[in-house]
This record gives C-alpha cells, structure tokens and sequence, in this order.
C-alpha cells in the first residue's frame, strides 16, 4: 500500500476568525482539502493576483537567507511630507481561534520598555512611523553572535524571535543559548524555521518539532516563507504547490504547539504567492521602505519588521527590528490569549 504523502494535510480543523466589528473580508479563506489517504490534495482556486504596477519597488529584494540575516538592501533615508504616509490607527483585534485542546496559559507579560533603539539606515515613514506603535522587538540568529540580552531589553526588546532551524536538518547553532538566555532577560520569546523548497514540509516540521521546546508561555512558532535564492535550492514552485507545502507545515506545528503559526515573508514572495490566500492567519511582514499599508495592501498583520538596520547596545553590528500591531493593552491582551490574536490592516 503506497504511503501517504508528506504533502499531504488532514485532522486540523481551522475556523474563520469572525472579523471585529465595521471590518469586512473581501476575499474567501484559502484552505487545502485531503482527497484520500493516497496524498492527493485539492485546492479552492486562488484568488487572481491584483495589479500592482503602481506598488512601491523600493521594497522588492528578497531577504538573504532568513529573516536575521546581514541586511544587503541599501534603502536611501527619504524625506517625505508628512502627509505622504497614512495615519497610523489603533489596531482593531479579532476573536482568537478555538484552541485544539485546553485553553493556553496567560504569556504574562512584564512592564514595557520604551524604544530606544538607533538605526544605520533611518526611514522617514512620516505619521505612521513604527516610533508611534508602543511594543518593539527583534529578530536573531548566529549572526548577531554572543548577546548581551539584558542590555538588548533595556534599549526597548520586548519580544525576541529566534532563529531554530532551516531545511530538515539544519540548527542555528545559538539558538539554545539565545531561547534561554533571552528567557531569563524578561524577554517574550519565540522560534522561528527558514523554510526550504527543496525539502519536503513534513520532515521540515519534524526537524523543527524536534528541536524546539514547547514551552507553556512562548510565542507562537513562525514559519519564514521567502525564496531560497541564496542558499544550494533555487527551486521556486507553483503558487498552488507552495501553499499546500506550507498549510502542511503549519498544521504540524499547530497540532503539536496548540497555536496557530505566524507567517513572516517578504514582498517579492508574497507577490508571487500569498495574495489572498490564508486569511485566517497571522502575518508578520517585512516593509523596511514603506507602511505595510501599502506594500502588502488589505493584508492584515500582526508584526511589522521595520528594519533590517537597527543598533543596540548588547549587540554588536546590526539588528532586525520590529513591532507589534497594538498598544499596550492589546499587547497584554494578545498574550493572555495565548498569542492566538490578530490585528487588522490599517
């Protein structure tokens, strides 16, 4: 009897998250349907990709390699009007998913530092500066080497996500180091998997499963979807079969974590293939040039990395950046559901 295919989905059951009041959903949730244990699957179609040659280019490269690697995209400092960025607005929050066992313990959250940061290559993103958002982050790997975390939360580290794994057998090699030590800082942290096409999804989620601790109180996991152009797999598959590889990696990750996966990308691929597809999904967006409003239009997001540039003391070289979708109140909200929220476009 022919095995079924590490390709395939199946026992996740993913409902709608209702959409808060005065927001509506323009386009149908995308999900994968299992034909049979033979390892067919089946799409709805997707929805037709929009016309985006009027969409911001100075966003379009790719990240090297994962989404802590050394930045290599040299964006200029623009000097914008103040009106040439849309009014940052509070973040409207959607109910949460129904979890798939028992109810997630409380991420009980300590007091937020302010940002403090400083940045090499500083943007000008007018009235929706992330500076007006109250929860900043970071993103690691091995090449932020040996880090002083303490003195990362002190200049405005609320959460870090960390880099575990990429491919099917791959380990950052810091990232134990870091998940701990990051831990015992007070910061909120999560793990994040480098996903690769020319691996199948299931062994990738089983690498990952293996090497990450599921901790009651950590952030949910996240799945770093880009193309591999930088790396020995220059493979870059159809839409249809890059949605399915990914709805099964995250249905692994989801039934052994008890929360749903965040999607990282940036907008080359998510032009390619992400366009109205997994609605009921957090997004966590790469937009070092522009608001997220308008390199990813209508998307609903959660995280928001706004730089690739960052300086902090506890760190030497550079530093992603990022924020959260919310103040915070919704931050403290966010985490006692068990990071199972999701915050609206603007």
């Amino acid at each position: 009897m022919q095995l079924p295919s590490s390709e395939t989905t199946s026992s996740v059951v993913r409902p709608s998250a209702p959409v808060s009041k005065g927001v509506k959903t323009a386009v149908r949730e995308k999900t994968v349907e299992t034909a049979s244990m033979s390892g067919a699957t089946r799409f709805t179609p997707p929805a037709p990709l929009l016309d985006e040659s009027n969409a911001s280019s100075d966003d379009e490269n790719s990240r090297p390699f994962g989404l802590a690697e050394e930045e290599t995209v040299n964006f200029p400092a623009q000097g914008l009007p103040e009106s040439a960025e849309p009014p940052v607005q509070e973040a409207a929050l959607v109910s949460p998913p129904k979890r798939l066992s028992r109810a997630a313990p409380a991420m009980l959250a300590s007091p937020v530092t302010r940002y403090a940061f400083r940045d090499a290559k500083p943007i000008n993103f007018g009235r929706s500066s992330p500076r007006h958002l109250a929860v900043h982050g970071v993103d690691v790997s091995r090449w932020q080497g040996d880090i002083n975390w303490m003195k990362l939360r002190a200049q405005g580290a609320n959460f870090a996500y960390i880099k575990a794994t990429d491919g099917g057998d791959h380990l950052d090699p810091m990232f134990m180091k870091n998940w701990r030590n990051a831990d015992a800082a007070g910061l909120k942290r999560g793990a994040y998997h480098f996903f690769y096409w020319c691996r199948t999804a299931g062994e990738q989620a089983d690498w990952f499963i293996r090497n990450v601790p599921k901790v009651d109180g950590a952030l949910p996991p996240v799945i770093d979807v880009e193309w591999n152009g930088e790396s020995s797999c220059r493979r870059k598959p159809s839409r249809e079969k890059v949605l399915e590889k990914m709805q099964v990696f995250m249905d692994k990750l989801e039934r052994h974590y008890g929360q749903r996966p965040i999607i990282y990308t940036s907008p080359d691929f998510y032009r390619d293939n992400l366009r109205g597809a997994f609605l009921d999904y957090p997004f966590w967006l790469r937009a070092v040039a522009a608001h997220p409003s308008k390199v990813y239009p209508g998307r609903k997001w959660l995280f928001w990395q706004y730089s690739g540039s960052g300086l902090s003391h506890g760190v030497t070289g550079r530093i992603d950046l990022n924020v959260f979708h919310g103040d915070e109140r919704q931050w403290r909200a966010w985490l006692g559901g068990g990071g199972q929220m999701m915050a609206d476009a603007d």
